[in-house]
């Protein structure tokens, strides 16, 4: 039984600033340790759950921020971009289930450091009707690859929003919300062994789970965070412009509208 642990840094315990999630500084340092804390955490626990195989992804800004030597050695460790399948490249490899570790609530929620794909592009992001985050967009992707999400840890925040997407996954919150930039943390080591139990449970149970695929093809609209970016990602031709802000398209599967959103956040880049 392989698992893919798709690992963030704004969910995990310590981590409350944009600074500690930017390369260049000590905090941004110290706070990739404490993610490679958390991932190895969660590769024992599925190990002790049943697993025979991990895979983790590094899923985090440039996809380079794990320190594999750091790592639990018993896991593969996937870096670098980009990459197709992006934060959960690897799911491809006939896993059973999803891993969500340090993940994060959506654009304008109540979370610590909640946002959508990218900050400081996307206001929200809204799949048929619905408003989704991260986890909503990677888990319908995983979904494709008939890999259910089994865990899901950072903010209680993230906790509450992913229950109704993934019935029967656990959820570990190793911090509790008190502002988009502010938090109330467990240790680093009370939060390792928090999350390498619901690993655990998790990967014991994962054979049990059910798949919530998303309706395709499927609609998509983008808000924009400015009419600036919102000019710019109405010059890709598959996408309509709805108002001053939004533009919309519609995908075939999740895979293809996960490509067109990282497309549109690299965008963004020429307007920084």
């Amino acid at each position: 039984m392989k698992i893919l642990i798709s690992v963030d840094i704004e969910g995990i315990a310590g981590v409350v600033d944009p600074e500690q999630t930017r390369p260049g500084n000590p905090e941004y340092e110290r706070a990739r340790r404490l993610m490679t804390g958390e991932a190895s955490a969660a590769i024992r626990g599925a190990f002790d759950g049943g697993a025979t195989a991990v895979l983790v992804n590094d899923s985090h800004g440039n996809f380079r921020n794990l320190i594999a030597e750091d790592l639990d050695p018993r896991a593969e460790l996937i870096q670098g971009k980009p990459r197709e399948l992006a934060m959960m490249a690897g799911v491809d490899q006939d896993c059973a289930a999803v891993f969500l570790v340090g993940w994060h609530a959506r654009a304008r929620a109540p979370g610590t450091l909640a946002h959508t794909v990218n900050g400081f592009a996307f206001g929200r992001i809204v799949v048929n009707g619905a408003e989704t985050g991260e986890a909503g967009l990677y888990g319908a992707v995983a979904a494709e690859y008939n890999a259910p999400v089994a865990l899901c840890t950072g903010d209680d925040a993230f906790v509450a929003e992913t229950a109704p997407l993934f019935p029967g996954a656990i959820g570990v919150a190793v911090k509790r919300t008190l502002g988009q930039r502010a938090a109330s943390c467990l240790s680093p080591q009370a939060a390792a062994a928090a999350i390498a139990a619901g690993a655990k449970e998790a990967a014991a149970r994962c054979g049990e789970l059910r798949l919530r695929p998303v309706q395709v093809p499927a609609t998509l609209r983008v808000e924009a965070t400015g009419v600036a970016l919102a000019d710019l990602f109405a010059t890709l031709p598959i996408l309509r412009r709805v108002d001053a802000l939004t533009v919309e398209f519609t995908s075939p599967t999740m895979r293809h509208a996960i490509r067109v959103l990282n497309s549109l956040s690299a965008m963004s880049s020429t307007l920084r």
